[in-house]
Formats: C-alpha cells, structure tokens, sequence
C-alpha cells in the first residue's frame, strides 16, 4: 500500500531534485524511496536493467572483433 508523504524543501532542492530524478528516468518519489530504503543498512538492492537491456545481455557472448573489423565497418558505413 502506497501512502502520501508530504515534504516541506527549498524550492531550488526541488528543482535539483526533479532534475536529477529526470536524468535518471525515475520519479522524485521512486529516489526518496530508494534512499528511505537505503537507511536500514541492508545491502542495497542491484537496480535492474531495462527491458531492451536485458535482451541483448549476452549476444555478442563468444563473439570475436579486431581492430581491422572494426575500422572496416567504418569505412563501410561511412564511405
């Protein structure tokens, strides 16, 4: 169950907040709750990827690429 909780902070520490909660594709709620979770001293949680993350974790798995294939992909996609 999910209960409101109201904040009192500087304008300009809301902004930041909002900003940097942005950047990092999360709501301002989803930090706080993050680092009220962090408080107890348990070990943090590892953040899961993203979906489209996750699918390609492990295709290129036994893949081998040099230099020279490397230069020649850009040779051939930009020339």
């Amino acid at each position: 169950m999910n209960t409101k909780l109201t904040l009192r902070l500087d304008d300009s520490l809301i902004n930041r907040a909002k900003h940097a909660a942005e950047k990092r594709g999360k709501s301002v709620s989803q930090m706080v709750a993050e680092f009220f979770d962090s408080l107890d001293g348990a070990t943090p949680r590892k953040p899961g990827y993203p979906p489209i993350t996750t699918a390609l974790l492990g295709s290129l798995r036994g893949a081998s690429m040099t230099k020279e294939d490397y230069r020649r992909h850009l040779r051939d996609k930009y020339l």
